[in-house]
């Protein structure tokens, strides 16, 4: 049983290898694609870097030949992809350096960043949902909701610069922006980020938690005498666990990406913000390999929360003969 175990697994962890492989081959060609649909612009990058300087046509010639931008795209790709796998995503125009460096330097940023949001995101949510779902279809759940559908209906941005507004110009708690990452720079940003998908994730709470009020199990624990937080958190919370961790899966995938808009607007020397900075400065090697680092942590966070699944809840640990 534990050999058969053992097999499963490592047949399911080599499935999710072959979907990620597969998926961000096609996501790198498709960017691939869009980016060489101007050899020309590439080259003139290339001599002219950020300045806005007049280059003659030999000279973009000259350099087209030299990366060899003048061979078959299927050619160019192959080098790429070739050169990618060994980890080499080519120079940044930008910054005059391999992107990777690049990415390495912005990459602790966004992951701090995403962290902070996620952890204030669970400290509020989970008591609103459990509060919301208890008290479901009364004055206090229609006041949860409502606070959820302000915060979902509200831009990151509009709030980002709100937060800024009265919290830094106005308290002078925090401060209005800064390029360092430290404990007062980072509060205002995963703030903005956390006040979006916490009004999302009390939702999803609410709505997993009221499904397993209903259930058997519930009605035994409230016979047995147990208090109302007892089972809540003791027994209804453990139940509804695994739509919630999906969600979170998702939620952590979607910083990594989505966060751009709010790094920006505070400053945060993130992957967002220098996606952002790429797409300004026209820096196109440096924003295909933003692009394709996110899609895979992306791929990684949400096959480790599936491989996590087994963990909480027995019953797929027993199928899976763990």
């Amino acid at each position: 049983m534990e050999r058969r175990g053992q097999l499963l697994r490592l047949k399911t962890v080599g499935s999710y290898v072959l979907q990620v492989a597969i998926t961000l081959i096609g996501i790198s060609f498709i960017m691939f694609a869009l980016v060489m649909l101007g050899t020309q612009d590439i080259a003139k990058q290339l001599i002219t870097g950020a300045e806005d300087i007049i280059v003659t046509q030999e000279q973009i010639d000259a350099v087209t030949k030299e990366l060899g931008l003048d061979q078959p795209f299927i050619v160019q790709y192959g080098r790429w992809l070739l050169n990618a796998i060994q980890g080499d995503f080519g120079m940044s125009y930008m910054a005059k350096a391999p992107v990777v460096t690049r990415i390495m330097e912005s990459l602790p940023n966004t992951i701090i960043l995403g962290i902070t949001a996620t952890v204030m995101m669970l400290l509020v949510s989970i008591p609103l949902g459990l509060i919301s779902a208890f008290y479901a279809n009364k004055p206090i759940d229609y006041f949860i909701r409502g606070l959820t559908f302000i915060g979902i209906s509200i831009p990151g941005f509009w709030v980002g610069l709100m937060l800024l507004w009265f919290l830094g110009l106005k308290l002078g708690l925090f401060p209005i922006i800064s390029s360092t990452v430290g404990p007062k720079t980072i509060v205002l940003p995963a703030m903005t980020l956390a006040i979006n998908m916490a009004s999302k994730y009390t939702r999803q709470i609410r709505s997993a938690v009221l499904e397993e009020l209903g259930q058997d199990y519930v009605m035994g624990a409230r016979a047995r005498g147990f208090s109302n937080l007892h089972i809540l958190v003791r027994e209804v919370l453990p139940n509804a666990i695994l739509p919630l961790i999906t969600l979170l899966g998702l939620s952590l995938g979607s910083l990594l990406g989505g966060a751009a808009v709010v790094e920006s607007v505070f400053g945060w020397p993130g992957l967002g913000r220098l996606a952002i900075n790429a797409i300004e400065y026209r820096d196109f090697l440096l924003l295909q390999g933003v692009i394709v680092w996110i899609a895979s942590m992306y791929m990684v966070i949400n096959i480790a929360i599936d491989l996590s699944y087994p963990i909480f809840d027995p019953r797929l640990r027993k199928k899976q003969g763990v």
